[in-house]
Parts: structure tokens; sequence; C-alpha cells
């Protein structure tokens, strides 16, 4: 542990101390109204989510694998966590976060960090704007004073629930919520370095209290006093049916605050020119949320906003992120009575401010317009975010971008019939000079370019198949641009393989690329060939194959395919020219 923070903080000054001070108040400011309100919105009493920011922030920025990263509770947690509170209760949601962080911390141990990057771009668009809608529309009730409402985990069910309480409107909340809104929204135009939502809280909260006390629901009357001390520890009772009903949530959880950290931490790394460890990141990330729910606290993970305040106020190191967690607890602890006196109205638009930030509208109208099959996945994400479940849409989304990608890799493939063009100078092969009139009956020389997996294994064997059918002598299948081939793509081949020879026909290889020669001897295809049927040019091949095939069906064949051809088809035998040396540069690989 020692080592660790000696590396973490090694060659740290006290100039980079104050920078970080300043930074890490100025996060921890912004980091106090929201997260009360990431609590209450997730159906949680709001000091949990101070615990949440003030315990994961610690440790992440600690033991994380990005020096700039903020951890706490984030909006992107909302629906997740409101339907493990509604369906299991609060007790359980400790548990699942225990459980998710133990998740976070074997995939940081396995390096599955690493993978999630690969996450396509509208999928990832596509559940932050659902989840975006979900969080605005989930303030409704609070901004109108809604009473008498009932949270439910569909998106549908909430809005039915709204509609049918409108006639419940209040006027006091809604004219807190519109203080609280446009202070929100005028603060970074006057005072732009000044946190908006916190000064909107303040002055909401005092308008309510001097003109609308005992007539709007507050954090007091609705959730009791926040105390003003330090969490209790309490280990969660732990047994395996417990485990069973919440090792899904919890794996729900523990993937998307993997997500949602890791790209908090790509876009600290484009905006610091640093670089992040990802594994080490779901590790801290994994701590957090180990240690975190055992003093009530819940889900946190990477937040993406507050990591860019961070590093816009200047921070140099971790050391933002611990100061931030410090912030928030001693101020709680002093500001607490206070902190119970706010209006629900009031944290209504610091949600919807942050729902309307989060939505990436910008990013989803131009994939939107492109129309593309990215515009389908981020338009499929995104309902099914909105009108299922986030575990739906991700699965779902990430489904279609997988078969989205075979379709577009397949249409890279090139799988052509080729043949030495002779009336260039190099006399490279070319599919253009096959015809009718010129193509030999006896070999046949395809190209492959591109690589053979799942997604395209078929188009290639059903293309040299074509070939087969008119069953020549020799079979020349030019692999030097064939990156890679799959378990798919192996069988396919062998097919053609195993096909070609019981026909009596003989199967040569080209230019195959020493990776690709590995795999096909792990395979066993490589022996099943035959080693003296590779070869590393066209050339050798064809050398090869123009004293394998029948030359008595040469005689009078006019197709002259090969310079060869025209004494093969006088007296059926190769004259002297059997492919001169130059030839072999020519028809190359």
């Amino acid at each position: 542990m020692k080592g660790l923070l000696t590396e973490r903080f090694n060659g740290y000054s006290l100039g980079n101390f104050q920078k970080d001070l300043l930074s890490g108040v100025i996060v921890g400011i912004i980091a106090i109204p929201l997260a009360m309100a990431f609590a209450i919105a997730s159906g949680v009493k709001p000091e949990y989510g101070i615990y949440t920011a003030c315990i994961a922030g610690i440790l992440i920025s600690v033991f994380g694998g990005s020096k700039y990263q903020i951890g706490g509770p984030t909006g992107a947690f909302v629906p997740i966590l409101l339907g493990i509170v509604i369906t299991y209760g609060y007790a359980d949601l400790l548990l699942a976060g225990l459980l998710a962080g133990i998740m976070l911390c074997l995939m940081g141990l396995f390096k599955i960090g690493t993978l999630i990057k690969y996450i396509p771009r509208p999928v990832t668009i596509g559940f932050t704007s659902g989840i975006a809608v979900i969080i605005f529309t989930g303030q409704i009730a609070n901004f109108l004073g809604l009473s008498n409402i009932e949270k439910h985990e569909r998106f549908l069910d909430n809005m039915k629930e709204i509609f049918l309480h409108l006639n419940t409107t209040s006027l006091y909340s809604v004219i807190t919520a519109f203080v609280c809104l446009v202070v929100i929204l005028i603060t970074p135009k006057l005072f732009p370095k000044v946190p908006g939502s916190i000064i909107g809280l303040i002055v909401s909260t005092v308008f309510a209290m001097i003109f609308f006390k005992d007539h709007i629901a507050t954090i007091s009357t609705t959730y009791g006093n926040i105390p003003s001390e330090l969490p209790s520890f309490q280990f969660p009772e732990i047994t395996w049916e417990r485990i069973q009903r919440l090792i899904v949530p919890a794996f729900v959880i523990a993937a998307l605050g993997g997500i949602e950290s890791l790209l908090s931490a790509v876009v600290a790394d484009g905006m610091t020119n640093s670089k992040h460890n990802s594994n080490r990141e779901l590790m801290g990330q994994g701590i957090a949320n180990i240690v975190t729910p055992l003093f009530g606290g819940i889900p946190a993970t990477g937040a993406i906003a507050r990591t860019a305040t961070n590093i816009k106020s200047g921070a140099t190191s971790r050391m933002s992120g611990v100061i931030h967690g410090v912030f928030v607890l001693l101020t709680v602890l002093i500001f607490a009575p206070y902190a119970s006196h706010i209006p629900l109205a009031s944290m209504a638009p610091v949600l919807m401010i942050v729902a309307w930030n989060m939505a990436e509208r910008k990013q989803f109208a131009h994939l939107l317009k492109m129309k593309t099959g990215d515009s389908l996945i981020l338009l499929v994400t995104f309902l099914l975010t909105v009108f299922t479940s986030i575990t739906t849409a991700v699965l779902i989304g990430l489904i279609l971008a997988l078969v989205l990608f075979a379709k577009r890799m397949s249409n890279l493939l090139v799988v052509s019939k080729v043949l030495p063009d002779h009336t260039q100078s190099k006399q490279t092969v070319q599919s253009h000079v096959v015809n009718d009139a010129h193509d030999c009956p006896q070999i046949s020389i395809y190209t492959i370019e591109g690589p053979l997996f799942f997604g395209a294994a078929q188009v290639f064997e059903q293309r040299v198949m074509e070939t087969i059918h008119y069953k020549p002598k020799v079979l020349i299948l030019r692999m030097g641009k064939v990156p890679f081939m799959d378990a798919t793509g192996e069988a396919n081949f062998q097919n053609i393989v195993q096909h070609f020879k019981k026909n009596g026909g003989i199967l040569l290889v080209s230019g195959v690329v020493p990776e690709l020669k590995e795999r096909l001897k792990l395979s066993g295809l490589y022996k099943e060939i035959g080693e003296e049927y590779f070869f590393d040019r066209t050339g050798e091949a064809i050398t090869y194959a123009l004293q394998e095939i029948n030359h008595n069906k040469c005689l009078g064949c006019k197709h002259f395919a090969f310079h060869e051809c025209e004494s093969l088809s006088q007296s059926g035998t190769i004259g002297k020219s059997i492919v001169r040396e130059k030839d072999l540069e020519i028809v190359g690989k």
C-alpha cells in the first residue's frame, strides 16, 4: 500500500497541492447537490448519495487508473438502482453494489478493461440518451409537486402515473422549481466559475422558506433530516439465495459502471493528453463499490462532467479527487441541518439540467441523419433503454452492431478469378482478362483478398465452388492478402480442399502470410493440403500446375491463358519458355 501511494504521488509539490485544493473544492461543491439528487432519484435517502460521493470518490481517485477521475453516484445508474430498490429494497441494493464491486475487480484482474473500449459509439450514445430521457421525465412529478405518486420500473407506467395525478399539481412547487431553474441557467453567464446548481438550490430554498414554508415538500418532510454524523459500518447479510437473486442486477451495475468509468477516463485523456490504465481503473472502481455499500453508499462510477470540471479547474493529480471527497463529507457534517430544508422541487431542475447535458443531442442527431446501420443501432438502443431496460438495450444494440460489422466485413472480401495480363509490361494477374474465350479449362487461379471469418467464409466457399463444378485439374488460390482466418473460415476452406481432392484435382496455395500459415498448421489444413503444394510466389505455382495438367487436352486449345499455351496447343508439350524467371516476378504472390 505504501509503495502504491508513493507511486501515485511521486514528485508531488506544494504548488500541485494548491491547484488540487482549488479544483477539489470546486468539484466538491458541484458534487453535493448531484449526490443528493441522484440518491433521491434512485429511490433512497439523500445522505446515501453523500456517503457515496465521499467514500467512493476518495477510493476511485487513489486506486483508479486515471489520475483526474472523479467518482461518485451518476445519472447513468438511476434507472437501474431505482428498479432494484422498487423490486428488492435498499438492503439488497447494497449487496448488489458489493457484488458489482467484486465483478469489477475480476474484470480488471482478467484485463477486460481493454475490451470495453470496443463497444460501438452508437450503442453508448443510444443508452446514454435513453437514460437522460428517463431521468428528465422522472423529475416531472417533483417539478410540479404532484402528490401520491408511486414510482414504477417502466417508463410508460411512470408517465401514466404523472398523467393521472396532474390534478394534484402544486403552484408552490412549480414556482420554486422555476426559480431554481432560472438561477441555474443564468449563473454561468453572470459568474462563469460559480456552480449554478448549488446557487440555484440555495436561492430557491431560501425563497421557499420565506414564502412557502409548510406548503412544499422538502428533504426532511419526505426522507427525514440528513444526519450530521459519519456513516456507520455495517456488513450486509450474505446468503446464497440473495446472491442468486441479485447476480443479474449486480452484473448490470458492474457492466454499466465499467463502461461509464472508462468513457470518463477517455474524456480525461483527451483533455490532458494523458493515458489511463483501463484495467487498473476497473480495479479502482471495484474497490470503491465493495467498500461503499459497507457504509450505506450506493453504487458509484466515474462521472464525466465532474471529471471534466476537475481538469478545467486546474487539477494536477489524484489528490484533487481525494480533496473533493473530504470536502463533501465536511460540508455535510457542518451544513446537514440546512440541507434538510431543500425542497424536492428545487432538486428537480438540477437533475433535469444533468439529463439535458448528458443526452448528447448533437451526436444523436448527426447519427440519425446519416441513415446508416449506425443510425439503426442508435435508435434501437435508445428506444429499448426507454421502454424496456438498459440490459436489454445494450445486449440488442451489441448484437445489431455485431451483425452489421460482419456484413460490412463480408463486403470487404474479394474473391476474383484471375489470369496474367499479357498486354501489360509487368503482366500482373488481373480479373478483367478472364472471359469465355480466354480462360484455361484445366487451371483456375483465384485471388482472395480480405479476412476469412464467419461473416465472409461462405462467400469464399461459394465463389470457389463455382470453379470446382467445372472440374479443373489444378486450382491455385492466391492468399497473400488474407490477414487471418477464424474457425468458420477454416471449415469452409477445408470443404473446398476435401471436395477438390475427392474429384482428383490438385489444390495449390501461394503467398500465405506467416501468421496464416501457422494457423493452418495448427488446424491440420497445412498437412491435409500438403507442404509441397504451398508456394511463395504464384509464378512457381503456375510452373508446377503446367507440369501436372493433361497436355493432350491442350492440343488445339485457343484460350492461350499462359505463355506456354501456344506451344502446348500445337504439340502438347511445353516449349523452352516454361515460365521464365522474370515471369515468376511478374505474376507475384
